[in-house]
Parts: C-alpha cells; structure tokens; sequence
C-alpha cells in the first residue's frame, strides 16, 4: 500500500475545520453533561437516556442530508454549477419534509420512555428535554443542508466558525434555563433542550446569512430561478442518503441505546457510561472529519475523472485513519481518569468510566478504518451497502453480543455495561473488515477503472 504525502496533505487541509467543527458541536454535548450532572446524578442519568432516543432520530434524519455532500463534490469537481443548484435547491425541500417527520417520531417519545424501567423523576425530566429539544430540528437540517453544500464544493471551514457560535449561545443559555436565571423557570438537566434548540436555531440562521454574502459559494445565485419540488431528485438524494442515514443511526444506537438496557441497574451505570460516551464521541470526531474529507476528495476526484489519483487517495486515507487511531487509543488509555474527573466527583461513577475508557482503546482501529471506508463509498455515490453492513456488524454482531454479554449468564456471568463496550469492539471490527472489502471489490469491478 503507498502512501501519498500530498495527498495526505490535502486531506488534512479538508479534515481540519471539519474536526474543529465537529468537536465544537461535540463540546455542547459535553458541556450539557457536565452541567447537568453538576445538578445531580439523576439530572444526568434523564440526560443520558433522552439522548439516547433523541440523538439517533436526529443524526438518521441528517444522515440522509448527506448524501448531498458527495453529489455536490462530484458537480464541484466537474465544474457544473447547474447541477449544484438543482440539487441545493431540492436538499431544501427535503430538509422541510424530514423535519415535519422528525416532529411526528419526537411526539411518540413519550411512550417509549413510559416502557422504561426507572424512576419517575429520571422519566419525568427525560420527557421534558425531548419536548424542548425537538423544537430546533429544523434549523438543524437547515444548517445541514448549507454545510454539505458548502463542504461539497470544498469550503469547510465555515461550518467551524458557525459552530463557535453554536458554542457561544449554548453555554448562557444551559445556565439560564437549568438554573431558572432572568425569570425563567428552572428545569434542570431538561432545560439543556431549550439551550440546544436554541443553538440550532442560531446556527441555521448564521450558516444560511454566509452562504447568500459568500462570493465563491454565491447562495443566491444558487438559489435564483427556484424550481419546484422534483420527485426524481428527491428520491435521488434519498437512496444514496438512506444507507447513510442507515449506518448513523445504527452506530448511534448502538452506543445510545445501551443506557436503555442499563437503566434498572441504576443511575451510577447510566452515569458511568454516559461519561464514557460522551469522551469518546468526542474523540470519534477526528476519524469521523477524515471520513467527510475523504468522501469530498473521493468525489471531487471522480468527478475530475483522475482515477489513478483516486485510487492513490484511497490508499492514504486507510494509513491516515490507522495514525489517528493510534492517538487517539493513546489519549483515551493515559488520560482516562483525569478526563472522567471533569465529569463528576462520585468514586463509583468515576470507577466505571474510567475502566470503559479502557475498553474503548481497543476499537480506536477498526472504529477510524470502518468510517474511512464508509466515506470513500460516500464519495463514489457508492452508498448502497452501506446500510445491510452496518446493520449486521452493529446490531446482529455488536448489539447482540452485548446484550448476552450484559444482560445475562450464558456465556460468563452478567458483565453489566462493560458486556455492551465488548460487543461494540467486536461489531465495529466486523463492520472495518466488510466495508474494507467492498471498497476493493468496487474498484476491482468498477468499469471506469479497468483502463487506468
């Protein structure tokens, strides 16, 4: 395998920002954990699990909106500004219908939280995050519109900005509504729905104000002659974004259910784990950013029609993810109980997480390899397989081992949240080794690559 040094250069130019980005979104989520846990262990046990249902109805719903980013890198790259526009155009209307869908699945959250075995009070505050929060879903796949847009044609520093932003807003914000500041009632860890609403919101409008004043991506131009809704488009966006949305919420869910599944054991396991999640979902933002660079320069690439160079990018972004790995897997084993101390000051809890911690070293590889394949596929428009993959190495593998591993005796006696952390390893290994090989089976039989 060889390694390109430019290559790997222009991947981390467009990784960059992207990671910076990523990781100021992540932020929010982490400074609503700690602020809600500094509330009590309950505020932050409702925290986890309203998450855990909301978090993946969101980012599924996004996931789908990001197919935009590879059809819009592979017009970028051929320079046709017309299909930019038209599939601009048409991503807006479909952000409208996903959030109309988003609002309908946030009204039966109640129901499913109902079902859960834990407190009233953990319940009570669980439901009242969602009701907030669901309220800021359309201006979040605004912004998700605008910014694969923007990154698609190569531009992805201005998401970081925006999201300082972001950042700026939900800081005060989180004080005010958890705390009950300037005449407003005190909701607790709840109130971190409205501040995160409120972010959303924020965001859309700064995204949407940049693009119409920004010369090289000229929103309005974009936008002038507006067309009607185009069922063939629409569908076209949809059935490469399902297997992505597919592959996100089953990734998600795979982390985020798991405080479903650990609630009767109480509000230290929820906590513990939620400390876990949340450190490395913030860590997972570096080979994620890769993946989103790579899909662009995949994309821009093919739309080029450079294919020996594609195939070369291909190759790079594999050592690239396998380096990242490493660092993280060295951040995460060293640093781990200095980082769960900034959670809380609970013994057990911190006991917990830190040992996760340590589980989560061992799938920094096969975790940073699996998303990387997954944005070449993206960049190809390639995204089919995507959604049956995913599906079997997170929830048929990963899941299911560990549940047994968790929840019962079969195999070794009841591991309580670690069993899940040992399935996670073992279903993100699967899915590195399945998505790996169909990158190489398409480049074996892709058409346009056999006279290169």
């Amino acid at each position: 395998m060889s390694f390109c040094s430019w290559e790997a250069k222009r991947l981390i130019s467009l990784a960059i920002p992207v990671f910076l980005a990523q990781v100021t979104l992540i932020l929010m989520t982490v400074v609503d954990t700690v602020m809600a846990g500094q509330v009590s262990a309950t505020d932050l046990a409702a925290l986890s699990i309203a998450t855990g249902i909301w978090n993946p109805l969101m980012l599924a719903l996004q996931g789908i909106l990001l197919a935009l980013t590879g059809i819009i890198a592979q017009f970028a790259g051929s320079n046709d500004k017309q299909g930019i526009s038209h599939y601009f155009q048409q991503g807006l209307y479909l952000a409208l219908v996903l959030a109309i869908i988003g609002l309908g699945l946030a009204s039966l959250a109640d129901t499913v939280l109902s079902q859960l075995d834990t407190s009233q009070s953990i319940t009570h505050l669980a439901e009242q995050y969602i009701h907030f929060v669901k309220w800021g879903i359309f201006g979040f796949l605004l912004f998700s519109v605008y910014r694969n847009i923007t990154e698609g044609m190569g531009m992805t520093k201005p998401a970081f900005y925006i999201s300082l932003i972001g950042l700026a807003v939900n800081i005060p914000a989180n004080y005010v509504f958890i705390h009950g500041k300037l005449g407003f009632q005190a909701y607790g860890g709840a109130g971190c729905g409205i501040a995160t609403a409120l972010v959303f919101t924020a965001m859309a409008l700064t995204q949407v104000i940049y693009c119409h004043f920004n010369k090289k991506i000229d929103a309005k131009a974009l936008l002038a002659n507006f067309e009607a809704p185009k069922p063939a488009t629409l569908w076209t966006i949809t059935k490469v974004g399902i297997p992505i949305s597919l592959a996100t919420f089953f990734e998600v869910t795979l982390f985020a259910c798991i405080p479903l599944f650990i609630a009767h054991l109480g509000a230290v396991a929820v906590a513990g784990h939620q400390i876990a999640a949340s450190v490395t979902t913030l860590l997972f933002m570096m080979p994620l950013s890769l993946s989103i660079a790579i899909s662009i320069r995949i994309g821009n690439l093919f739309g080029q029609q450079h294919y020996l160079q594609l195939k070369n990018a291909v190759k790079t972004s594999y050592i690239l993810a396998a380096i990242i790995a490493f660092l993280l897997a060295s951040v995460t084993f060293f640093a781990r109980d200095i980082i769960s101390q900034l959670y809380s000051d609970n013994p057990e809890v911190l006991a917990l997480a830190s040992s996760i911690m340590v589980l989560a070293c061992i799938y920094q590889l096969p975790d940073a390899l699996q998303v990387s394949a997954n944005g070449i596929l993206r960049g190809l428009k390639y995204t089919a397989p995507i959604g049956y993959i995913t599906f079997v190495s997170y929830w048929l593998i990963g899941f299911a081992l560990g549940f047994v591993l968790a929840r019962t005796d079969l195999i070794v006696p009841a591991l309580g949240p670690h069993g899940f952390w040992i399935g996670i390893i073992v279903g993100l290994s699967a899915a590195a080794i399945m998505l790996m090989f169909t990158v190489h089976r398409r480049f074996k039989h892709a058409p346009f690559l056999q006279t290169q």
